[in-house]
């Protein structure tokens, strides 16, 4: 099936099933950070919409243990970049609706939660088709020689 039908046949779906968003358990990753030895403090997330995963409890809860926050803010040439955000501070909208910080504090997260559509058995991720993530890890990857991506799915053909 072609992704963009695809896509659009998932989304409706997910709408249909998502009445209640799916949350993410805190002590769940922590335990995977503990298990994996990630000490790290920098944690990418995202604002859901369209029936996402919902990380917002997830990242208030990093926000309370002392972890630095940023969401992605959409630039140009389809690329993002995350800027430092706590829940205390102002959010605008972009124009897909989508809220980002109005921060200009660059930030450069050693994790990152990536949204997506789906993932297959191999955990391989579709995306909402524009390669936005797919650049950033790319771009992060070559910024930062040490940079892993522990909790985002493996990267997918957009």
């Amino acid at each position: 099936m072609i992704k963009y039908k695809l896509r659009k046949k998932i989304l409706k779906i997910r709408e249909k099933a998502n009445k209640k968003n799916i949350q993410i358990s805190f002590n769940k990753v922590i335990n995977f950070f503990k298990k994996e030895k990630i000490t790290i403090k920098d944690i990418g997330g995202y604002y859901p919409v369209n029936f996402e995963v919902d990380d917002l409890e997830l990242l208030k809860n990093f926000e309370k243990k002392n972890f630095n926050i940023s969401l992605p803010v959409i630039k140009k040439n389809f690329q993002i970049d995350f800027y430092k955000w706590k829940f205390s501070d102002p959010l605008k909208i972009n124009r897909y609706g989508i809220p980002e910080p109005a921060s200009k504090v660059l930030a450069y997260p050693v994790v990152i939660f990536v949204p997506l559509i789906a993932f297959d058995r191999k955990l391989n991720r579709l995306g909402y088709g524009g390669g936005y993530y797919d650049r950033l890890i790319e771009r992060l990857e070559k910024k930062k020689k040490n940079y892993k991506n522990w909790l985002s799915f493996s990267r997918s053909e957009n």
